[in-house]
């Protein structure tokens, strides 16, 4: 009697997913939802949840947009319910907090108008997970934060491209990929990495980008006391929070933003660099008068400037600009407060209203969407704001201690260079202060670029926040621009 050949281990199976056909301003579309596995050593290694929008008599040419959120370890529902898809979160037109529950509601500026739509949730976030699998004997333990880092990342939003656009025949069509916040920075390097990947790239949107990481220490206690970029680059965000809420001493109330951050512009490229830069060692009239001129254009105390020394970190300029009345603005948008629970402590120790404040509202928004509209059944968690992704997330490129996050900026270049064709558009909200705008743009500045490369890049900025795309008027004017930044991107013969 003959032995039975043994039999292969099944493969790795994903949950079901759920789809439904819909309708949109008289454009019939299919919304899927489901999971995509990713493989580590030819074995598979995570279920990447993602949401698409295909139009339901989609020519092999009509663009396709991979879009993503950041954190890292945030979903996409930012831009799903926020600003792109379909349906969209509904908020005052100040992108103020809405009442709860929050209302589910027609979005007139979706860019399924003009592209199909896929909203990727990285590995950890939103319904997306490192399978576990069962260990044999001398294997490794499958350890669940191998997705979180910067390289291993990267490569995991190519091969998701990748199996996407294989899985649904669409090789043929326009891509672009479009991020926020990190996501910003992973469009900016995908600008490159996905076109060595053999993925022919029509364009990049970068919204709210964190171009730089290592830059945005004026966040954190001790670490920008010595550096002086940083401090440049938030000083336009902060005088425009300042003008906004009738507290500048230079801008009387309801003088233009631009006009507010182009003279916070000169002084925080002018007089500021050189406070910073000298120190003790410069002159004390000099001094005074430079901090004299940041206290007036901030609206802060000037004792309050002194003590600081020039350096005021974000959360105690969001503590400090309105203290006199109890209130707080936000790190996300400066354009709103909130009220300070705990008045007489040292630090804030309330809730940041345009980022923790905001958050029930859009995970209510896109389980109701993913689980009632579009009938997924998992009994999984949607992980809008993974705190556990965050913590964990390693610089996994560094070959020597000394080595801090690679910067975007080259990959950028690299990658707009390579294609003489691709375009690039980078936009961000002018209070936002969490990736101020003026980051961006003295990064553009120094990009050293091609007449030509230069052409094919637009940088846009429009009133808001980090997500700008919450107030009414800015999401409009977003959309409009994106529609025609679209249209320059792909072949005419498209």
């Amino acid at each position: 009697m003959s032995n039975p050949e043994p039999t292969a281990p099944a493969e790795h199976q994903p949950p079901a997913g759920a789809s439904t056909s819909s309708d949109w301003d008289g454009l019939a579309y299919v919304a899927t939802s489901g999971w995509t596995v990713l493989r580590k050593d030819d074995k598979p290694a995570a279920e990447v949840f993602s949401t698409s929008y295909v139009a339901t008599a989609p020519s092999s040419t009509r663009p396709v947009s991979f879009v993503f959120n950041g954190g890292p370890g945030a979903a996409s529902a930012y831009l799903h319910v926020g600003a792109v898809g379909p349906r969209r979160v509904e908020l005052p037109e100040d992108g103020s907090l809405p009442a709860m529950p929050p209302r589910l509601v027609h979005n007139a500026e979706s860019w399924l108008a003009f592209t199909d739509l896929v909203f990727v949730d990285p590995v950890g976030t939103g319904f997306s997970r490192v399978i576990p699998g069962e260990a044999k004997e001398g294997d490794k333990p499958k350890d669940p934060a191998d997705y979180f880092g910067v390289r291993k990342d990267l490569d995991a939003m190519c091969e998701f491209v990748a199996s996407w656009l294989s899985d649904n025949d669409r090789w043929g069509s326009p891509v672009f990929v479009a991020g926020e916040s990190y996501g910003g920075y992973r469009a900016g390097r995908l600008t490159r990495l996905l076109q060595e990947k053999g993925i022919a790239l029509n364009g990049s949107i970068l919204i709210s980008p964190a171009l730089d990481p290592g830059s945005l220490t004026m966040h954190f206690p001790g670490y920008g006391d010595y550096d002086v970029t940083p401090w440049i680059d938030i000083l336009p965000t902060m005088a425009a929070a300042a003008a906004f809420h009738g507290r500048s001493r230079v801008f009387p109330p309801g003088t233009p933003v631009d006009e507010v951050q182009r003279a916070a512009e000169e002084f925080a490229t002018g007089d500021y660099p050189t406070l910073l830069t000298r120190g003790a060692a410069m002159p004390a009239e000099e001094r005074e008068r430079v901090l004299q001129r940041f206290a007036d254009l901030t609206g802060l105390d000037l004792d309050y400037v002194t003590r600081a020394e020039g350096r005021v970190r974000v959360d105690q300029f969001a503590r400090e600009l309105l203290r006199d009345e109890g209130k707080v603005i936000g790190r996300y948008d400066a354009a709103i407060t909130t009220t300070d629970p705990f008045p007489d402590r040292d630090v804030f120790h309330g809730a940041d209203p345009t980022l923790i404040g905001i958050g029930p509202a859009y995970t209510t928004a896109v389980n109701q969407l993913l689980r009632s509209v579009i009938g997924v059944e998992t009994p999984r968690e949607y992980n809008l704001l993974a705190m556990d992704v965050i913590m964990a997330w390693k610089n996994d490129e560094a070959g020597h201690y000394v080595e801090r996050t690679h910067d975007a900026v080259d990959d950028f270049r690299f990658g707009m260079a390579m294609n003489p064709h691709v375009r690039a558009f980078i936009t961000h909200g002018r209070y936002d202060l969490m990736t101020p705008y003026y980051s961006t743009d003295r990064l553009r500045n120094l990009m050293r670029l091609d007449p030509g490369v230069a052409e094919r890049l637009t940088v846009m900025h429009f009133d808001g926040g980090h997500m700008f795309y919450s107030w009414k008027a800015s999401r409009e004017a977003f959309t409009a621009a994106i529609r025609d930044f679209m249209a320059e991107a792909v072949p005419a013969t498209s």
